[in-house]
């Protein structure tokens, strides 16, 4: 495969990734069923389901803006810090300062397996790029990520609430919705799973034990 190949390639990679897309979803699932949970025994009268789902809705409605908000004020802190990064390197005129630089951003799990000169030839090529811009600025897909974010986190809502609309037993619904929510946990685990190269199966049974755990444990800190 050809650089430009590889570009395209690249370039059609979805703006979320496997692990961000479960992660949202879980946030959101986790939001909705304790809200639920614990509204339910207040909720009553004919009409308690639809105030479950407005309210449960208008809840992830707020958290997943506040989400995709902070994921592009994480987004521009991380892509500026690289930016100035690019910047002091081509200002440095000592070649071993601009190595220690980049050294000093390096992951330490990868810092056995990147040599010096490793990182002087990554140094030497964004001394002599020309195409480093002014400032450090949002592109097109980190607003498609940040609406993504929030569309996966309200749609997390459906499943969680619209059992109090279809049933109006209070702890019919619930115990549906609970059901719902672990069935959705258990699938996220799975997809992480595959994603990680682990157990589909076992990474789904342990992403549902662990939103068990997490919900009793939200619940119980009185979120």
């Amino acid at each position: 495969m050809s650089a430009g190949d590889a570009a395209q390639e690249r370039a059609r990679e979805p703006v979320l990734d496997t692990v961000d897309r479960v992660s949202e979803l879980c946030f959101g699932l986790f939001m909705a069923l304790t809200f639920v949970g614990t509204v339910s025994a207040a909720t009553g009268g004919e009409d308690a389901g639809r105030k479950m789902l407005y309210t449960a809705f208008g809840c992830n409605l707020a958290w997943g803006l506040a989400d995709a908000v902070m994921y592009l004020v994480r987004t521009i802190a991380n892509r500026a810090r690289r930016h100035a990064l690019a910047l002091s390197i081509q200002r440095e005129r000592d070649a071993a300062a601009g190595v220690r630089a980049l050294r000093e951003r390096l992951s330490t799990a990868l810092d056995p397996f990147v040599s010096d000169a490793d990182l002087e030839a990554i140094r030497k090529r964004i001394a002599a790029s020309d195409g480093l811009p002014e400032r450090a600025r949002f592109v097109r897909g980190d607003f498609l990520a940040a609406l993504g974010i929030f569309i996966i986190i309200v749609l997390s809502t459906f499943p969680v609430a619209a059992p109090f609309v279809l049933v109006k037993h209070v702890p019919t619904a619930l115990l549906i919705s609970r059901v719902l929510t672990l069935a959705m946990l258990f699938f996220c685990g799975f997809a992480l799973g595959g994603y990680a190269g682990w157990s589909g199966w076992k990474a789904g049974l342990s992403m549902t034990a662990l939103g068990v755990l997490l919900t009793m444990a939200i619940i119980a800190l009185g979120g």
